[in-house]
């Protein structure tokens, strides 16, 4: 793992999250999360050891952000979680195709969302979230536009790259 990069990259992206996506917001919280988007790719892409700790540095960026009712904590848990699902399930499914990519982004956004909202409503008292947008709108959101970010984010990490064979001498043909 290019640990520079994918520091770079997740810095990058929570900038363009907390400023500038509001300019792709179709209502009020209802916006794309980049953040959603590389975990999904990350933990679909990674080893199960790089899974966990990019899962982890995502979530941790991701309350940062905006924490849920100001509590710090439930993304870190809920990215972790899944996250880490999805490394290891890597080798069962393959979300390299973009249908694929767009139905684990939605799955695992709706997934982190209810977890997240669980975990900080342990926490806090109730608050005006609209349910909807958080569990729905905005993880189908995520979905839709994430396998266009599949490409440049995989370009940035030399993750696209097929594996090369070693040459171990003798003849080529």
């Amino acid at each position: 793992m290019r640990w520079i990069r994918l520091a770079v990259l997740v810095l990058l992206a929570s900038i363009l999250q907390a400023g500038l996506m509001d300019v792709l917001q179709i209502r009020p919280g209802i916006k794309p999360d980049l953040l959603l988007i590389l975990l999904v790719y990350f933990g679909s892409r990674c080893s199960s050891t790089d899974g966990v700790i990019t899962s982890f540095a995502i979530g941790f960026i991701a309350d940062l952000i905006s924490p849920i009712r100001g509590v710090m904590g439930p993304r870190i848990i809920s990215f972790c979680l899944f996250g880490t699902l999805l490394s290891d399930v890597q080798n069962v499914f393959s979300l390299r195709r973009p249908l694929y990519q767009a139905g684990a982004i939605f799955l695992v956004g709706v997934l982190t969302a209810v977890l997240s909202y669980l975990l900080a409503a342990l926490r806090a008292e109730g608050g005006q979230t609209s349910l909807l947008a958080q569990f729905l709108w905005q993880p189908l959101y995520s979905g839709i536009l994430g396998p266009l970010f599949s490409l440049p984010v995989g370009w940035w990490m030399h993750m696209n790259r097929k594996s090369r064979q070693p040459y171990r001498g003798g003849r080529r043909f």
